[in-house]
């Protein structure tokens, strides 16, 4: 099947041209050379060629692969890049411009990536160069081992290791090195790196149908970064066998590809083709890691994850794997103002890992330590059924929850309350039952592990609230005035940092009209379960109002009102239903004699 991508572009002719433009608007030290269409050039803006007395480090190729090669120019790194069309090769002019532009007495170094347009395009222009008086050494990079080692004259081709190349010839160059010891630099470390590629999808070029000849459930081992076939089309893995595969061919000791054995430093680099997530990359990086250690032997030193050389929107990425000794380290971790070069990188590693740090030891009001008591008390007793009622009255609901979600929001609110209900119905036999305020300060703790997205935190920050206020007591004993002033600390609680009051269509109005009928009730001389009783009735009609509300709060705000008007919150409903159990739990446990 073929297709045409869809892209943000105007003219497919004039997208590497408006890209250098909005290159060089975007990062102050880059210019580009008037020359479009035919000279597309970006270079150093703190750099003329007449009077730079430093080594010019050189490099470009197609476009499409960006950031590089242009987001790599900067001090530190590139002093320019010449851009080819993309996928296409500069022309010999184009290179020519940027050689005078910035290479002074100190000479350049042209850094190729090993395609065959690349070299002779490169390589014309580099004895064109030396013909006009300037001193020109050039550097070919293949570091592909996807393909088999006996290419003939082709070689293997030039991949994201090329990127490592740069920063540490352009370091080297900063350092004021001169131009054969910048090229042997570079030249050994072309030497040292290898790089495999693999590909979830084909590249779609701009303005053109393209065959997706991988089709689904398939990847592509060892893909050019020009959508060129590679070594095998496979059926997708897991990334852990993916990245397995991929270290093991280019440390293979039959192919010899870099000159790593067990015992050697190295550095990684996870680079993405395009279109695979920043997630996805880092778990690949995740993986690679440990496996160079445990299953090779190899010291890890530094790391770098990113987009550093891709295939305009191809979803998959490369690993590069280069041998390190403490002069590339050095040169890797120099510093840099090439806009695409990662920060933060250079360095040791600390420990990846360091202890959850606890919370300070609880007082509480009993002597008991915290966990379920061997016996209940009164209290206890009445919590336990309380607790359970709620609970189970959620998982109850959990389907109608997910269907009156599905339609004003995304369909998970009965799923992530049934988490909730069922860690707290699990986890209740380590409750401490016979001290209220601690219970409550647990099941806090019990939705907060599993419970995810704004529910888990708002019902967090509910049960927070309530704890602080019962702790704030100093009877033993939690008394129904204590209960309705920490429902109301609650509800403070989640509207402060909900951004929702009364009337937004959340779980605030369920929860605000019991909290008004219960301080009424019980100021009035009700006994507490009946206030209790009452409170919970004014939840669910709360709730139920909730259908004739305009969302002002969540996901809810963006339905249109008529949707709304159809189902009542899902919020509130799973509110005046944990509520009214819990209620009634009650009444049934003071009427049951003991």
């Amino acid at each position: 099947m073929a297709f045409q991508g869809k892209k943000l572009i105007n003219d497919p002719n004039d997208v590497v041209v408006e890209f250098i433009e909005g290159l060089v608007e975007t990062y102050p030290g880059l210019q580009y050379l008037d020359g479009f269409p035919q000279v597309k050039v970006v270079l150093r803006a703190d750099v003329s060629g007449g009077t730079y007395d430093k080594v010019a480090i050189i490099s470009g190729g197609g476009s499409g692969h960006e950031p590089a090669q242009s987001g790599f120019v900067g001090e530190g790194m590139l002093t320019a890049a010449i851009c080819g069309d993309v996928f296409a090769s500069p022309q010999v002019d184009s290179i020519l411009a940027g050689i005078r532009a910035v290479t002074g007495p100190s000479g350049c170094l042209l850094i190729v990536t090993n395609y065959t347009g690349d070299r002779l395009n490169f390589g014309l222009a580099a004895e064109q160069a030396k013909s006009e008086g300037y001193k020109v050494e050039t550097v070919i990079v293949g570091d592909d081992c996807a393909l088999p080692p006996t290419r003939g004259i082709v070689g293997r081709r030039g991949l994201a290791g090329t990127i490592l190349v740069h920063k540490i010839a352009g370091a080297a160059a900063a350092a004021g090195l001169s131009l054969a010891d910048v090229a042997a630099e570079a030249r050994r470390a072309s030497e040292m790196v290898g790089t495999m590629g693999v590909a979830l999808s084909v590249c779609t070029l701009p303005g053109q149908v393209t065959p997706d000849r991988l089709g689904p459930g398939k990847m592509e081992l060892g893909l050019g970064i020009h959508g060129e076939p590679g070594a095998a089309v496979a059926d997708l893995q897991p990334v852990d066998v993916i990245v397995s595969h991929v270290l093991k061919q280019i440390l293979s000791p039959e192919t010899n590809y870099v000159p790593i054995t067990r015992g050697s430093r190295v550095v990684l680099m996870v680079n993405g083709l395009g279109a695979t997530p920043g997630m996805e990359l880092m778990i690949a990086s995740g993986k690679a890691v440990p496996k160079l250690q445990l299953e090779h032997g190899l010291a890890v030193d530094r790391v770098y994850t990113g987009s550093f050389m891709t295939s305009l929107d191809m979803a998959g990425f490369s690993i590069s794997i280069m041998k390190a000794d403490q002069t590339i380290l050095q040169r890797l971790d120099a510093a840099t103002k090439a806009p695409y070069w990662p920060v933060g990188v250079d360095g040791n590693h600390p420990p990846a890992k360091i202890p959850v740090p606890l919370p300070p030891s609880r007082s509480t009001k009993s002597d008991e330590p915290l966990g379920r008591p061997a016996q209940l008390n009164e209290q206890g007793q009445i919590l336990e059924v309380a607790i359970e009622a709620a609970a189970n009255a959620i998982k109850k609901l959990k389907d109608n929850l997910n269907d009156w979600d599905g339609k004003v929001g995304d369909g998970d609110c009965g799923s992530t309350m049934y988490r909730g209900a069922t860690a707290v119905l699990e986890d209740m036999k380590n409750y401490p039952l016979n001290d209220a305020t601690e219970t409550v300060n647990e099941i806090g703790s019990s939705i907060r592990r599993v419970m995810g997205g704004t529910s888990g935190i708002l019902y967090d920050i509910f049960c927070k609230a309530a704890y602080a206020q019962l702790k704030a007591s100093t009877q033993s004993v939690v008394t129904s005035k204590n209960w309705a002033e920490a429902l109301e600390a609650s509800i403070a609680a989640v509207s402060k940092y909900g951004g929702a009051s009364a009337g937004y269509r959340t779980m605030l109005d369920a929860l605000i009209p019991a909290s008004t009928v219960l301080q009424e009730r019980l100021k009035a001389g009700d006994d507490p379960v009946t206030a209790f009783l009452l409170s919970s009735e004014a939840a669910l009609d709360g709730a139920e109002s909730t259908k004739n509300m305009q969302a002002q709060a969540g996901r809810s705000s963006y339905i249109s009102g008529d949707i709304l008007a159809s189902v009542p919150d899902p919020g509130a409903m799973a509110v005046a239903s944990w509520y009214g159990a819990a209620a009634f739990a009650v009444k049934y446990k003071n009427q049951t004699p003991p």
